[in-house]
């Protein structure tokens, strides 16, 4: 997959492409639906097949002092739109000036003189331009008037509940990350480097990778059952383990971190690019009356991770 961060002089392998837009923070089903829509379409077309996306997310712009709430920042998000097969993803720079474009011009700047997009695909809820007053309805009659075709995907459900970044954020602060997976399609991740520790779980003989959650949305509190994955080259290689997100109660801990605990794992994480995927969670996290109850209620965990890992 090609990115790119611009809409201007593009290639001809890239122009004229089947593109699907939004913010498609999470590429949960409902996201992977209107992409695959896309998809669909360019295959028949034989055209290229593409996503046009924004960052940072308009949120971050609109309202700075939000609380953390990214599933997939840009990496993660890009790893999961290539997975599914995408040619090309074009991400434009969102800012205070981008957000002043009116919606008659993005769509003749950045969709017609940018991307000749030959067809356009949205999501039913996908509003654009300066007041948003940019939907579906002005993408179809602008379309007719400028010669692309232009298909607006329906609200896709499992039966009960549509899909939305919204319905996974209040799962996993619900400490329910398994509902949360139903919504993605997959585990919900964090990733990041691995930073330099106090290495006091290595004295106690579970040593810890520990990453900061940055822009995450910040999940419950507490001990879950996880697989790390190490990028190792172009490949990341899987490892199961157990986590602890949160304060450390125990050490009077300020700073929220990820502490993951690899089972079988004894090498050097260190500044290393690790993904860390929530599969259930375990227990709050609580303060222990120092290491010796500490260290037994670890093993506990341990040992209830592994048997839901191997099942």
């Amino acid at each position: 997959m090609q990115i790119f961060r611009h809409f201007d002089d593009l290639p001809d392998t890239v122009t004229g492409s089947a593109v699907a837009i939004g913010n498609f923070d999470g590429i949960h089903l409902g996201h992977q639906a209107v992409i695959g829509e896309a998809g669909r379409v360019a295959r028949a077309g034989q055209i290229p097949w593409a996503v046009l996306t924004f960052e940072p997310h308009p949120r971050e712009v609109f309202n700075p002092d939000h609380d953390p709430f990214r599933l997939t920042p840009f990496r993660t998000k890009a790893r999961q739109i290539e997975s599914l097969g995408v040619d090309a993803l074009f991400v434009l720079h969102f800012d205070a000036d981008f957000a002043k474009l009116s919606a008659d011009d993005f769509i003749t700047k950045v969709l017609i003189n940018g991307l000749a997009a030959r067809h356009v695909v949205s999501g039913y809820d996908f509003v654009f331009g300066n007041k948003r007053v940019g939907n579906c309805e002005l993408l179809l009659r602008k379309g007719k008037e400028q010669g692309f075709d232009f298909t607006c995907v329906s609200a896709v459900d499992d039966g009960q509940k549509v899909y939305s970044s919204t319905r996974v954020r209040k799962c996993l602060i619900a400490a329910d990350p398994l509902a949360a997976s139903a919504v993605l399609g997959r585990p919900f991740e964090i990733e990041g480097r691995v930073e330099q520790g106090d290495r006091r779980g290595r004295t106690i003989g579970f040593p810890t990778a520990n990453i900061h959650l940055g822009d995450y949305q910040r999940p419950a509190n507490g001990v879950y059952a996880v697989r790390a994955g190490i990028d190792e080259g172009t490949h990341t290689v899987w490892h199961d383990g157990v986590a602890n997100l949160g304060l450390r109660p125990t050490f009077d801990g300020e700073d929220l971190l990820l502490e993951v605990h690899l089972f079988d794992f004894d090498g050097d994480l260190y500044n290393h690019h690790l993904r860390v995927a929530l599969i259930e969670y375990l227990r709050p996290e609580q303060k222990f009356d120092g290491l010796e109850p500490l260290k037994a209620q670890i093993t506990l965990d341990g040992e209830r991770a592994k048997a839901i890992l191997q099942a």
